[in-house]
């Protein structure tokens, strides 16, 4: 049963532009310089981002050089869309229970 939807997960991919990084990161890998060309956003506001997006645990990281490459961790999008599954099975049994007004 569901006790709570993780609102870390919920908050980092709340930012459209974030929410964007993520699209992008399920097609490939892409490093940094990719993501300012697809996103036209700034690196240092790209990179604030890409941390929010690392420490809510939706990418991980790669060096290569003096490059880093984002990843997307699927098994976090995974998680997140069964504890949402989870939230409308619950709503659809209880479609019927309704508290009485006092």
């Amino acid at each position: 049963m569901l006790t709570s939807v993780d609102p870390d997960l919920i908050r980092a991919l709340g930012d459209p532009l974030r929410l964007r990084i993520v699209t992008l990161l399920a097609r490939e890998t892409l490093c940094t310089t990719h993501l300012v060309e697809e996103t036209g956003a700034k690196q240092t506001n790209l990179s604030n981002h890409l941390k929010v997006l690392r420490e809510a645990g939706v990418v991980d990281t790669e060096p290569c050089g003096r490059f880093t490459y984002y990843r997307l961790r699927p098994e976090a999008l995974a998680g997140l869309s069964e504890q949402f599954a989870a939230l409308a099975e619950s709503a659809r049994t209880a479609a019927g229970n309704k508290r009485a007004c006092p």
